[in-house]
């Protein structure tokens, strides 16, 4: 499933709030919100009727919480209304045995959808696969340029 497209400004003062009463919240919070002006709802696609979602931080506690900002738009893509919450994890893994590895959920229990590791990206697969054939006219290569899906980017 592709990535839910929804972006918005974070409100800089209600974050920088949000991160430093959060417990196991970082220690400089306002370094943390230095790159975030806009955040991308990290969902897969969803109806209008559910809250938009963006990751803040993860807490080291036991089980693990995260902060997240949501957030609802108007039919003109403006925030209606948002809210910061902390809510825990989700506790579902993947485990890659071949490889021996397990991915975890990256989104918060009962969330809407699919988990994280199914939910696809499209603009980070082409700029992955833009890095990958770039590195190959650099340093060449004997492969072909075929993503992971074994598909010829255009």
């Amino acid at each position: 499933m592709l990535q839910c497209t929804a972006f918005t400004a974070l409100p800089p003062d209600e974050a920088l709030k949000a991160l430093g009463s959060m417990e196991g919240g970082p220690e400089d919070a306002s370094d943390h919100l230095d790159d975030k002006q806009y955040v991308l709802c990290v969902l897969g696609e969803h109806d209008e009727k559910t809250e938009h979602a963006a990751h803040l931080w993860t807490a080291e506690t036991e089980p693990s919480k995260g902060l997240w900002f949501l957030w609802t738009e108007s039919e003109g893509g403006h925030r209606v209304c948002h809210r910061f919450v902390t809510l825990t994890m989700c506790a579902v893994r993947l485990h890659h045995i071949e490889e021996d590895y397990r991915e975890w959920c990256g989104l918060y229990d009962d969330h809407p959808g699919p988990h994280s590791f199914h939910v696809r990206d499209p603009l980070r697969d082409a700029y992955h696969a833009q890095i990958r054939r770039d590195a190959r006219r650099v340093y060449g290569s004997d492969t072909d340029d075929r993503d992971e899906q074994g598909d010829v980017p255009r």
